[in-house]
């Protein structure tokens, strides 16, 4: 009885260290990274955005574990030269907090994606969605299609995936235990395997020397957006099936821009046939692997020009 008590001690101990590393990190990612933008206020959704350019507007949206500057500045100030380019932190990403009862399903944060368009008066915005944003561009689309010019999505997660990349299984935690998972061992094996993990993210290409800061990654490692991160990856999994189906009931332009060597999704499942699938969908294929709006802003930019509806 003796040896469980002192084991029992260890653990807690164990543990109280990881929680207290975890916040210390958190800490240092926000200072790295602080707020950029500001929280709206979007009926009952809070949400971090930033707002540059004026004209037509664009609503970009980042991926699974990432926040809005993992769209590059460069690729900002080019579209915002003739556009308003809003980029949203998703709920419970960055610094957009959870949705209302903690949901993260994506079909909830379409909901609060429609409720900003709302609240920032955004008219039929084009939907610039980068991976899981794709997903979650596609959801915006199928529940308010009346409000929303069109979709340009890079490097979509459009089908549903058979084995989760390698890079992201550590997100595979029941639900019920992420928040427990996040707040104390995520964060310090997180930090342990952080450059291996980036570069299969980026691969082939180079992880850019700046992209924990200019790219917002260092926010990717808080408790929060850890447990944001494993409810995304998973729901959206449930959801995909549902997703796919409503292809082709899809009235508005849609544009698909891929790496040839994306080292994350295949550019022939979640490019070639769902471009196939929803009507009037147009493919464009690029060298470059997943992360193309940090790797190739200003080409990335281009195309976004390129395919905004009439």
């Amino acid at each position: 009885m003796r040896n469980w008590a002192i084991a029992g001690v260890a653990v807690a101990a164990g543990l109280l260290g990881a929680g207290v590393y975890s916040r210390q990190t958190a800490r240092k990612a926000e200072r790295l990274v602080p707020m950029d933008g500001r929280i709206v206020e979007a009926g009952p959704y809070l949400l971090h955005v930033t707002e540059q350019g004026h004209g037509r507007p664009l609503l970009l949206i980042h991926g699974l574990g990432a926040q809005l500057r993992s769209f590059a500045q460069e690729m900002v100030d080019e579209l915002a030269k003739d556009h308003r380019v809003i980029r949203v932190d998703r709920p419970g990403s960055g610094y957009s907090p959870v949705l209302p009862g903690g949901s993260q399903h994506l079909t909830d944060q379409a909901d609060a994606i429609a409720a900003l368009i709302d609240t920032m008066e955004l008219e039929k915005p084009l939907l610039v969605g980068h991976s899981l944003g794709g997903a979650l561009s596609l959801h915006v689309a199928m529940r308010h299609p009346d409000k929303v010019g069109g979709l340009a999505l890079i490097a979509p997660a459009t089908q549903p995936v058979v084995d989760v990349p390698e890079v992201f299984r550590g997100l595979m935690v029941p639900l019920s235990l992420t928040g427990l998972v996040s707040r104390t061992v995520a964060v310090p094996l997180g930090m342990a395997t952080r450059d291996k993990v980036l570069r299969e993210v980026f691969k082939p290409e180079p992880v850019p020397a700046d992209y924990l800061v200019a790219g917002g990654g260092a926010l990717a490692l808080r408790p929060g957006n850890i447990e944001a991160a494993c409810g995304d990856l998973q729901l959206a999994q449930i959801d995909a099936d549902a997703m796919v189906e409503r292809y082709g009931s899809l009235k508005l332009p849609v544009a698909i821009l891929y790496g040839r060597d994306d080292n994350l999704l295949d550019p022939a499942v979640h490019g070639e046939k769902t471009a196939g699938e929803i009507p009037g969908a147009r493919l464009t294929l690029v060298e470059g692997g997943h992360m193309l709006p940090f790797t190739q802003p200003l080409e990335t930019a281009l195309w976004v020009r390129s395919v905004l509806p009439n």
